[in-house]
């Protein structure tokens, strides 16, 4: 799904949202000199995988916070963690390095990738790359919630 596919998607089932295109942006240092509507509720996301390689995750934290990996996996009770690959996001998700995003869970037809988000999104606005890092689309969190369940991958609202 690209990022026409995306909002094609987000209308199809019902989705408010309002898009922010922007230059292309591949991590949060330069997102910081993007003019957005709503910086505080950006989106952080980090892709990463077990050491076995059996199971991934979507870890989506307030732009600002540090995600200490070690910590996670304690609280939640996974295996060691580290970043997935390249190709990994490629191949499950159909995105590229820099445009890691929840809306990328639509392209996972697997199914393998859990979506851990941070819990203070919950009843408030999210901003996530819609498949694409030339822009920010901005919805309910509660609304990214639904869809991606209804695609059939676990979230768990969490706090990070």
């Amino acid at each position: 799904m690209d990022k026409q596919q995306t909002y094609d998607y987000l209308d199809t089932h019902g989705v408010s949202y309002e898009a922010t295109e922007h230059a292309a942006v591949y991590n949060m240092a330069e997102l910081e000199t993007v003019e957005l509507p709503y910086p505080d509720r950006d989106a952080k996301n980090l892709f990463v995988r077990d050491d076995k390689k059996r199971a991934y995750y979507l870890i989506t934290a307030m732009g600002d916070k540090r995600v200490d990996l070690k910590a996670f996996r304690q609280r939640h009770g996974t295996r060691a963690l580290s970043f997935a690959s390249a190709d990994d996001l490629r191949s499950i998700m159909g995105l590229e390095p820099g445009s890691v995003t929840p809306l990328g869970l639509l392209n996972d037809e697997g199914r393998k990738v859990t979506l851990f988000l941070d819990a203070d999104f919950a009843g408030g606005i999210i901003g996530v790359h819609p498949n694409d890092n030339t822009a920010t689309v901005w919805m309910q969190a509660a609304d990214l919630v639904r869809i991606i369940e209804d695609h059939g991958n676990e979230v768990r609202v969490v706090e990070l």
